[in-house]
């Protein structure tokens, strides 16, 4: 039952990402950054796949993702069409890889003391989930300021 739930919601949440990236009417806003907003939209994607690729695609869907999150704040100007690409790909592996999951594999630890402590596999991917809705919102902001 978890499991169905989670794939829901991160189903749910990502295609709001591609929504988000899609609604970008100039490409090269999705790079800008202004004042006191330090990372771009495009960035702020990269860092979800970097995030999401490497702690539910690596770590339990063992799919060989390295990680170079110093990249997902420092590349710039990446087509939008790769973007959406990127995150159509993470969407399938996000929900392969929970689909491969039981109820009682959420109840075990996770393979990395990823936030510094020992959690449960349920307890992380719900933090995921968050992470991923707290970046979705500065996404959504970002384009509606400086997408002009």
């Amino acid at each position: 039952m978890t499991i169905e739930i989670l794939k829901s919601l991160y189903n749910r949440d990502l295609n709001k990402v591609k929504i988000e990236i899609e609604s970008y009417q100039n490409e090269e806003s999705l790079w800008k950054i202004d004042k006191n907003i330090s990372n771009s939209g495009g960035n702020l994607c990269l860092h979800l796949l970097g995030n999401l690729n490497t702690y539910i695609g690596a770590e339990l869907g063992e799919t060989g993702y390295v990680r170079q999150r110093d990249l997902e704040f420092s590349l710039k100007d990446i087509p939008k069409i790769e973007l959406l690409e990127k995150l159509e790909t993470l969407i399938e592996i996000v929900d392969s890889t929970l689909g491969k999951l039981s109820d009682e594999d959420l109840k075990k630890d996770y393979p990395t003391e990823a936030l510094g402590y020992k959690m449960t596999t349920e307890y992380f991917l719900i933090h995921l989930l968050s992470h991923l809705n707290y970046h979705l919102g500065q996404i959504n902001y970002h384009r509606r300021l400086l997408d002009v």
